[in-house]
């Protein structure tokens, strides 16, 4: 327990670091961007005057790491600061699009995790077989597929042609759970496709190194049944494996949340920060990309403290 403990608290004071740099990449690219966002402020059609009085205004005339540790001082403070565009506190845009994205990422994970793994497992438990080669070739063609081309093929057929699913939008889960899930299922599949191409890959191929061991063959040398050694020894032990892929898949998702968002018009997090960038509303993309940050690495440490429980050496690293 101590010992988690420690790990619990070195993770955390990893946290501000790796946040930092993050949204300092961030911050960074977006200078990138063309465009003025004191012009974008203005209008076209606004004199130079003007022009300067709003870029003093917003800070936009002081040195880039000026601006950039003014903005993150008041995040340690709990402000995000305001959009641009909107003069809306960018704590509530987040907040007001935040569930539709971790509806989305939540249910492409359980997704995934559900139909991946359980691929996996028929591959590596029928090595050689039709199922194996059906699973390996699909896994690599779903690792190869765009998900934003997906997602369209998805709405082409199932929203457009067969009217099964609908093609655009969120509902809120708060007051129509069944709705919310039905508008996000086909989100949610374009999103794990890819995810679940990786797991079933990465657990047929922990699990057959798993069964080839000499310490299996002892145990079905004992007498011992394949379903047994299977969910009793095999799982088991490819568990901190498995925990750790869908730590990992939790960055991928949301990442990809950007283009799925734009393909089905879904009020997200996501969408919010595309068209912030396209904008240069910064206080808006980096708050969102904080906030992004910050789930991702919580759930990392989850990860982390499952893996230390499930096999004490992991702590010891």
């Amino acid at each position: 327990m101590g010992t988690t403990l420690r790990l619990v608290a070195r993770r955390l004071w990893q946290l501000l670091p790796i946040v930092m740099f993050a949204t300092l990449v961030v911050f960074l690219l977006l200078q990138l961007v063309p465009g003025d966002p004191a012009l974008i402020l203005a209008g076209d059609y606004a004199s130079k005057e003007r022009i300067e009085e709003i870029r003093q205004l917003y800070g936009f005339d002081r040195p880039l790491i000026v601006q950039y540790l003014s903005w993150f001082l008041n995040v340690l403070h709990g402000d995000l600061g305001t959009s641009l565009l909107s003069g809306a506190p960018v704590l509530e845009l987040i907040m007001q699009r935040m569930p539709n994205t971790v509806l989305i990422a939540v249910y492409s994970l359980i997704i995934a995790a559900v139909v991946g793994i359980t691929l996996g497992v028929l591959a590596a438990t029928r090595v050689g077989s039709r199922v194996d080669a059906f699973v390996t070739s699909t896994a690599s063609l779903g690792v190869a597929l765009p998900s934003f081309w997906l997602a369209i093929l998805l709405v082409a057929t199932f929203a457009l042609q067969l009217h099964l699913f609908p093609a655009t939008g969120a509902r809120p889960f708060t007051v129509n759970p069944g709705d919310a899930i039905r508008h996000a299922t086909l989100p949610a599949v374009a999103l794990a496709v890819g995810v679940i191409a990786e797991l079933a890959r990465q657990t047929r191929s922990a699990l057959i190194e798993v069964l080839s061991s000499q310490y299996v063959r002892t145990l079905r040398a004992k007498g011992l049944g394949p379903m047994a050694i299977l969910w009793k020894h095999g799982l088991r032990n490819i568990s901190v494996t498995l925990l750790t892929l869908l730590g990992l898949a939790v960055n991928r998702l949301f990442s990809g949340a950007v283009v799925i968002e734009a393909v089905f018009a879904i009020p997200g997090a996501g969408s919010l920060v595309a068209y912030s960038a396209i904008n240069k509303d910064f206080p808006v993309v980096q708050g969102t990309v904080l906030m992004f940050a910050v789930i991702v690495i919580l759930v990392n440490l989850t990860v982390d403290i499952l893996n230390a429980l499930l096999d004490p050496r992991v702590a010891e690293e």
